[in-house]
């Protein structure tokens, strides 16, 4: 019998070592999970470490490893949203947004066109009156000059807006083309800012995907609500710096053409009519961060970036004297009068703010303004009493499942069954490592691609000890017989492990949520399956062949 080469055997025992030691944590995932998040404060702190801390760091020696299989939403429990965003809204802001550069383009062809002003319109739609209807065709060639061309292969070649007159009025609106393409555009920005809010708050392993045109699904393992994640996620947090036109405490006065009016956050019963373009946006801003301001008041310290600063501090020197509205999701949360020119861009936000607000106001800013607002559809909190139910639902039929097999291979492979009850100990380990390694999350979906990763991996043996029992009966020796049978099994194990393995991959590129994670632990498994048994269970044999030598065997 040609045996196993010296280093392929030490490099599976480094490979079996390896999957037992990184699996171990899982078995004290509690401990471990403390002396983690204690290990990931100290190391944000600088090095400075409570009692606490140092209390949780100890359960877990150091030296050794420490990475754990995140528990996805259904074992964790967590909260679940699916939202809707608002693309119309995204139109309405961009439209909105042209009406200077309709007028200033208008400004050169006065002669022509004669008096230019907007006309009332439904929102997304922007409606430009003129009393001269003969410069009708220039004024439509000036309008249309100020759109680009679509952005993506669908729309290559169109223009962002379709302008069109309607007796003496010119109407613009986004291209079909432009909106197709504002929806995408919308849903991944949507999607990363969630992302980043998320983040800065240290969730673990948090799904944010989109669904259909315009819906995103958020699940979060480990928060406390679903009321707790809407109000980290479904705040818009739109930021502007806005002229005041006037202060009053009549909520329906009247604002005036281009102005709004909207209430104060800190003066009950007091409302501020400001313009309705601002001067400067949140999306200019770089950074935001908590602080306190001179009386010693939770506040929020902000930075423009280079455009942002020179609006602003261009502002602040022409405007001296002038109050000035800092809106957010249209409250002013603060309108001081500005006192002197503020170059450079930085500022701060104070009101009646508690360190946690302005905490969050300043996660909020930094992570972004979302691009439009979000409907919630759909909520659900799952405690962590169920995901304690599911886990053990999960472990129990793991474990009668692994029950079943191991005693199904003693009694119909003797001795050998036992090598590969051995062998699927190890692939186990081997998946649990994986999983562990990669960071990748395990689901309830998952604990059963583990399942069926077990009867997958057992089913090479039985094709090994198989094709070695006919070896046997055709009269080859002991050393003869387990050679050929792994030898010439290795094929058609391969084959049912590939189509397996596409079948995984494909599950994973075109599912979602608990398709992935089946999809990701049945793919681990049948890797990990295809190694132990080819490699771990014909190690073993070789080892006891070697060590008995026996003259036959009973397979």
């Amino acid at each position: 019998m040609q045996t196993m080469a010296l280093w392929k055997r030490i490099l599976v025992l480094l490979v079996c070592a390896w999957g037992l030691a990184a699996a171990a944590p899982n078995l004290f995932y509690g401990q471990v999970e403390r002396h983690n998040d204690a290990a990931a404060a100290i190391e944000a702190a600088g090095g400075t470490a409570t009692p606490e801390q140092s209390a949780a760091l100890a359960e877990w020696p150091g030296f050794l490893p420490s990475a754990l299989v995140n528990l996805g939403l259904d074992l964790r429990g967590g909260a679940h949203l699916l939202a809707e965003v608002r693309v119309e809204d995204v139109y309405k802001t961009r439209i909105d947004a042209m009406w200077p550069e309709v007028r200033d383009a208008m400004r050169d062809l006065r002669d022509q066109v004669g008096a230019v002003r907007r006309a009332p319109s439904p929102d997304g739609v922007l409606r430009v009156t003129i009393t001269n209807l003969e410069g009708m065709a220039a004024a439509l060639e000036a309008v249309r000059g100020l759109g680009s061309t679509v952005s993506t292969l669908t729309g290559a070649g169109q223009s962002t807006i379709d302008v069109t007159a309607e007796g003496n009025d010119i109407v613009v609106q986004l291209s079909e083309a432009e909106k197709a393409a504002t929806d995408s555009r919308t849903l991944q920005q949507s999607l990363e800012i969630i992302r980043r809010r998320v983040d800065e708050v240290g969730t673990r392993e948090p799904t944010i995907q989109r669904q259909g045109e315009d819906r995103v699904l958020i699940q979060v393992p480990g928060i406390g609500s679903a009321a707790e994640l809407k109000a980290l996620i479904g705040t818009t947090a739109q930021l502007t710096f806005n002229a005041v036109v006037s202060r009053t405490t009549d909520a329906g006065a009247e604002p005036g053409p281009r102005n709004k009016i909207l209430p104060s956050i800190d003066e009950d019963g007091v409302y501020y009519i400001v313009e309705e373009t601002p001067v400067v946006s949140g999306e200019e801003l770089v950074d935001a961060q908590p602080s306190f301001d001179q009386n010693g008041q939770p506040a929020v310290s902000f930075r423009f970036d280079t455009t942002g600063a020179r609006k602003f501090g261009d502002y602040t020197a022409a405007n001296i004297g002038a109050p000035f509205a800092i809106i957010l999701d249209d409250e002013v949360i603060s309108a001081p009068v500005i006192q002197s020119h503020i170059p450079g861009g930085s500022g701060i936000i104070t009101g009646s703010f508690t360190v946690e607000d302005s905490t969050q106001l300043a996660v909020l800013l930094r992570a972004g303004a979302l691009p439009a607002e979000m409907n919630f559809l759909e909520e659900r909190t799952i405690g962590p009493e169920l995901g304690a139910d599911s886990i053990e639902a999960g472990r129990t039929a793991a474990l009668v499942g692994m029950v079943f097999i191991l005693l199904y291979m003693i009694a119909c492979y003797g001795i050998f069954g036992l090598f590969a009850n051995i062998a699927l100990a190890v692939n186990i380990a081997l998946v649990m490592a994986l999983l562990s390694t990669i960071g990748a999350t395990l689901t309830l979906p998952g604990i059963a691609g583990i399942v069926l990763t077990m009867g997958m991996a057992v089913d090479a043996n039985v094709l090994i000890f198989e094709r070695i029992r006919e070896e046997l009966r055709a009269g080859a020796n002991p050393r003869r017989a387990v050679e050929v049978g792994f030898d010439r099994a290795f094929s058609a194990i391969m084959d049912s492990n590939v189509t397996g393995l596409l079948t995984a991959v494909i599950m994973y590129a075109i599912g979602s949520g608990a398709v992935r994670g089946f999809a990701v632990t049945l793919g681990l498994g049948i890797l990990t399956s295809m190694f132990t048994a080819v490699y771990v269970t014909r190690l073993i044999v070789e080892l006891w062949l070697g060590w008995k030598r026996p003259k036959t065997i009973v397979v």
